[in-house]
C-alpha cells in the first residue's frame, strides 16, 4: 500500500489538476469538431487517454528532474529525489502508462494513431526543455494542445480546418499563462539551480505578459464562437472567464508563492466554464 501511494504521488493521480487542464480543451475540441454531438466512445477514449498520458508525462518529468527536485522546496519530497521510487521503476511506469494510452488510441483511426506519436514525442520532450530554453512553458502548451488535432481527426474533422488551429493556438497561449503562475512559485529556487522558465524570462513583467496571453486566448475563443455561429451561453461563459482571470491577477499580484499557486489552480474554473458554455450553446 505504501508503494502504491508512492506511485500515485509520482503519477499525480492524487492531484488531478493537470489532468483537468488537459481534459477541458480536449473536450472543447470534440464538441466543436462534432458540432455539439461527439460520439460517446470517443469521449471515453479521450478522457481516459488524458489521465493516462498526463500521468506518463508527470513520471518522465520527475525522472528528468530527479537531480534538481531535491534542491527545490516544493519538490524535495517527491518520490524520486526522496528515494521512495527508483529510477528504473519510474521508467517502467512511464512505459506502462504510454502503452495503455496507445491501446486506447488504437480504437480510433489510422490518422489519429499517427498523430499520437507526435503527442508522445512532445510529452517526452517537454521536461528537458527547462535546461536549454526559457520557454519550457511553450513546449508544455504544445504537448497539452496536441489532443486537439487528435480529437478533430478522431471525430472525422479535417486537419486543415482553420478553427482547429485557432483553438490549438488559443490553448497554447492559455497554457503558457497558467504555467507561468506555476513557475513563479519556483522562481527563487530555479534561479539558484539554473533551471529556466517564462517566469524568469518575463521578470518584473510576468503578470503583464500573463494578462496579454489570457486576452489573446479569449480573443481567439471569441473568434471561434463567431465563425462557428455559437449561441449566447458560450459568450457568457467567455465573459465569466474574464472575471476568473482578473481574480487570478488580484490574487497573485504580490507574487506570493501560495497565492500564485492558487491562481494556477483556479484555471480549472476557466476550463469548465468554457466547456459548460459550449455545451449549452449547442443545446440552445
Amino acid at each position: 500500500m505504501s508503494k502504491l501511494s508512492d506511485y500515485a504521488d509520482l503519477t499525480r493521480f492524487n492531484r488531478p489538476i493537470g489532468s483537468f487542464l488537459l481534459m477541458w480543451p480536449t473536450l472543447w475540441a470534440l464538441w466543436l469538431a462534432a458540432n455539439g454531438w461527439p460520439e460517446w466512445h470517443l469521449i471515453l477514449i479521450f478522457v481516459l487517454g488524458v489521465f493516462s498520458m498526463r500521468s506518463a508525462g508527470c513520471v518522465i518529468n520527475d525522472y528528468a528532474d530527479r537531480k534538481v527536485d531535491g534542491h527545490v522546496e516544493r519538490t524535495k519530497n517527491r518520490p524520486l529525489p526522496s528515494g521512495r521510487v527508483g529510477e528504473k521503476e519510474a521508467l517502467l511506469l512511464f512505459a506502462v502508462l504510454a502503452v495503455l494510452s496507445f491501446i486506447l488510441v488504437l480504437f480510433t483511426d489510422l490518422q489519429t494513431i499517427a498523430l499520437s506519436f507526435v503527442g508522445l514525442f512532445l510529452a517526452a520532450l517537454y521536461p528537458f526543455m527547462k535546461r536549454y530554453t526559457h520557454l519550457p512553458q511553450v513546449f508544455l502548451g504544445l504537448a497539452f494542445s496536441w489532443a486537439i488535432p487528435m480529437a478533430y481527426s478522431a471525430q472525422g474533422g479535417s486537419l486543415f480546418d482553420v478553427q482547429l488551429w485557432m483553438l490549438f493556438v488559443a490553448n497554447v497561449f492559455w497554457t503558457v499563462a497558467y504555467d507561468t503562475y506555476y513557475a513563479i512559485t519556483d522562481r527563487p529556487d530555479d534561479l539558484k539551480i539554473g533551471v529556466k522558465s517564462t517566469a524568469i524570462l518575463f521578470g518584473q513583467y510576468d503578470l503583464f505578459v500573463i494578462l496579454v496571453l489570457q486576452g489573446l486566448t479569449l480573443s481567439l475563443l471569441t473568434w471561434i464562437g463567431i465563425t462557428s455561429h455559437l449561441n449566447w451561453p458560450y459568450f457568457i461563459g467567455l465573459a465569466v472567464c474574464v472575471f476568473w482571470f482578473f481574480k487570478q491577477y488580484k490574487q497573485g499580484q504580490h507574487r506570493d508563492r501560495q497565492a500564485c499557486f492558487r491562481s494556477f489552480l483556479d484555471n480549472n474554473r476557466v476550463g469548465y466554464t468554457v466547456f459548460i458554455g459550449l455545451v449549452l450553446s449547442y443545446i440552445v
